[in-house]
């Protein structure tokens, strides 16, 4: 810290203790903010740098933030990485940096890499055949395409099916593997890039056959464990392999260290885990998305730069792994920097716009001047970011409130709905079927918890086994917009996604909307209800 001197010669003033005062102030906010974010990381596995000690500019990250606050995206973390160092790192209140988040999508790259060390480990080659390791779950007569499938194919999207069987498979079928097989495939495979993510849960079952583990059991000595990457979990269909495509929870430091470990061409503390080949391989143009498509369309879409193995390239020379929703890892070798990213929004290209518009100038060649105003000024943004809760705007907030409603048959099967409101704490009581689940909100904060019942999601209607997510955490917050209008907020935290209920009190009557939010205020259901008591 540097010390405050008097000028030589000169005597000292009011006027000059207050700007003694002033620059102490300044300093040691700075250090407040800057030394306690370290502190607050010792258990990173990365080092810690300012932005300008790796050529970004902070407040080119800040600017980033501040769009982030004005766009449309609903951003959960953010890590920003540069020569290996962690210079920006932030989670949107109420998740921080202990949660898993799922990843939906993002969860192939694991897979790929999963691959990856097969191949090294001889297991298997990127030729093989896909009907070579399904001996008992093979159609009777097996179609010439299906004959010529490789790994290859798997891996890059092009399996020749004329449509996405995933959703069909998963919500109708209990063998996927044998379902997959059975289906027709339209074209000669390897010719034509169709988004497949049974072809990925397809990839995860190859892990199973060849090495006898699951993916995630799989990965944990060759990969996890190097990376310092605890805590996961993989969801599983019913013949007990993880889903592959989706379902991979890890937090997001953890996105980081994958995105880091493929910057690093498969090296991790001096020890190359996986070969370069297998890297340059994984992560570079194999199959056009859009081939014929319009140049000018091209050059702004992050979705037509080129197919690798389950990565995406991406405009700028990158390459990513993204999941539904905007989860991402997004590698940079030309500015040696990795970006994770989790959130919920419905235009994932916006948010790589904001990344390209506002991320990528930042980044210099060399370290520049230090910029402690900047520095300060991004750390407390970064501290501060949050997501804000519901709140009671009525003048008897204060009130109690204690309410059963029966609920007329509907689609959630929720037969009734309790409230008891007491001490700014809202408990709501949902009979489903036989069972009874209790989920709690606060108004003006987050109120953190766990429930059993299953949140929002894309595959909730898949047949899996769900129950290795059990209990799920929530954040919830309630408030009342009048006195006959009452909102639940209720957050999965270690999902993209939030319940919305909407209450309309009306004497005798209630009429409950409930929402999800990636459904983006489309496609609410309106429970009906009696007051019982």
């Amino acid at each position: 810290m540097p010390i405050l001197h008097l000028p030589p010669g000169r005597i000292a003033t009011r006027s000059w203790f207050g700007s003694c005062v002033k620059q102490l102030f300044a300093v040691v906010l700075y250090f407040l903010l800057f030394n306690g974010s370290i502190y607050a990381q010792k258990t990173s596995s990365f080092p810690i740098s300012t932005p300008e000690a790796e050529g970004v500019s902070a407040a080119g990250i800040d600017s980033f933030l501040n769009a982030v606050a004005q766009s449309k995206h609903e951003f959960h973390s953010f890590m920003f990485l540069r020569h290996g160092k962690i210079i920006a790192q932030g989670w949107w209140d109420p998740y921080r940096s202990t949660l898993r988040h799922s990843l939906y999508s993002c969860s192939k790259s694991f897979t790929s890499t999963a691959i990856g060390f097969a191949v090294s480990e001889k297991r298997l080659s990127v030729n093989d055949k896909v009907v070579s390791f399904f001996a008992g779950s093979l159609p009777d007569t097996i179609p010439p395409y299906l004959a010529t499938l490789t790994v290859k194919d798997l891996l890059t999207m092009s399996v020749g099916q004329a449509i996405d069987p995933t959703f069909a498979i998963v919500s109708k079928e209990d063998n996927w593997v044998k379902a997959f097989l059975a289906l027709p495939i339209a074209h000669k495979p390897g010719s034509q890039f169709l988004y497949n993510s049974m072809a990925t849960f397809i990839l995860s079952a190859i892990i199973q056959k060849v090495t006898g583990q699951k993916e995630v059991d799989y990965l944990k000595p060759r990969l996890f464990d190097h990376l310092g990457i605890k805590g996961m979990d993989w969801e599983i269909n019913r013949q007990g392999i993880n889903t592959g495509g989706w379902g991979l929870r890890v937090k997001t430091e953890d996105l980081a260290k994958l995105g880091q470990f493929y910057l690093q061409k498969g090296a991790w503390n001096g020890k190359q885990l996986l070969p370069k080949d297998w890297i340059e391989e994984a992560t570079t143009f194999k199959i056009d998305q859009a081939p014929g498509v319009a140049q000018s369309k091209r050059d702004s879409s992050d979705w037509m730069q080129g197919y690798c193995y389950q990565f995406w390239r991406c405009r700028h020379n990158a390459f990513r792994a993204d999941g539904a929703f905007g989860q991402y890892i997004i590698v940079m070798p030309e500015q040696d920097a990795v970006i994770a990213i989790t959130s919920e929004t419905s235009d994932m290209q916006g948010e790589l716009n904001l990344v390209w518009k506002y991320l990528l100038p930042a980044m210099h060649p060399k370290a520049l001047s230090l910029d402690k105003t900047s520095d300060v000024k991004l750390e407390k943004h970064l501290a501060d970011l949050s997501l804000p809760p519901n709140t009671d705007t009525r003048s008897n907030a204060n009130s109690t409130f204690t309410k059963t409603f029966s609920i007329q048959p509907n689609a959630l099967h929720i037969s009734s709905i309790s409230f008891n409101i007491v001490n700014k704490v809202c408990h709501v009581t949902l009979k489903k079927d036989s069972a009874s689940y209790t989920l709690n909100f606060e108004t003006g904060k987050w109120l953190p918890g766990e429930t059993d019942r299953q949140g929002p999601g894309l595959v909730t209607g898949g047949r899996e086994d769900f129950s290795l997510l059990v209990p799920y955490k929530v954040e919830g917050s309630y408030g009342w917009s009048d006195n006959q209008t009452l909102q639940l907020r209720l957050r999965y935290i270690e999902s993209p996604h939030t319940e919305i209920i909407t209450c309309h009190f009306n004497n005798q009557q209630l009429n409950a909307d409930v929402e999800y939010s990636f459904n983006y205020g489309k496609n609410k259901l309106t429970l009906h209800g009696e007051l019982v008591k």
